[in-house]
């Protein structure tokens, strides 16, 4: 009887230890599935940013095919370029050596891009921004037009977005903008590259959200 009662006073001593190794493994198990809910919340996310992604890349690319569709004739004739949706021009071809009057040959060429890209800039819903490049070589003295490269520049874009809507392209879907002799695509150390970076580039770009006020229904009074 005493060894009975020895042997339930030590089941009773151990009953305690397995309540709280029950408690233990519990306390485990839901911290593994609050990390096991936290992978897969993480994996979910991962998923839908690499399909965003996707289809951001798959729309850019089909952006870009169609831009190189409208633009086949003066692409293939060597007479632009067409780098990352961005429309390249000499600045040689449109305009002489610092001045912001067009050449025959320069308004000619584009006349010939107006149609096109009224068609894509249409159906896209898009705008064209039409941006103005130099080299960094200070404006010749003598030349009292322009007091830098900016002021150039911003004539020059001007100048073309001017000569495009009188070809046809609506105000509202044309705008300038000047660089100056920022964002250069070549070195200007030499000539060839100076030569390079006096360009003017057209993009389409989305237009713009409209103001708090419009989408609110509401005019501004001020």
């Amino acid at each position: 009887m005493i060894e009975l009662e020895e042997a339930d006073g030590g089941m009773e001593q151990t009953a305690p230890v397995w309540a709280v190794f029950g408690d233990l493994m519990a306390g485990l198990l839901g911290a593994f599935v609050l990390v096991l809910v936290g992978v897969l919340v993480v994996q979910m996310d991962l998923v839908d940013h690499l399909r965003d992604e996707v289809e951001k890349r798959k729309v850019e690319e089909q952006r870009r095919i169609a831009l190189e569709q409208a633009l086949a004739v003066p692409l293939q004739a060597g007479r632009i370029t067409l780098h990352d949706g961005r429309i390249g021009i000499s600045g040689s071809v449109l305009f002489p050596f610092n001045s912001d009057q067009l050449r025959p040959e320069g308004r000619e060429l584009l006349k010939s891009l107006v149609q096109p890209l009224k068609v894509y800039l249409a159906e896209r819903d898009e705008m064209l921004m039409v941006s103005g490049f130099t080299d960094d070589r200070p404006i010749q003295e003598g030349n009292p037009r322009f007091a830098d490269n900016l002021e150039l520049s911003a004539q020059r874009a001007l100048t073309v977005t001017r000569a495009l809507m009188d070809e046809g392209m609506p105000a509202s879907r044309v705008f300038s903008a000047a660089f100056g002799p920022e964002q250069p695509v070549a070195s200007n150390a030499s000539e060839q590259g100076r030569a390079l970076n006096r360009r003017v580039e057209m993009a389409p770009v989305p237009k713009a959200a409209p103001a708090a006020s419009a989408q609110n229904g509401r005019p501004d009074h001020g």
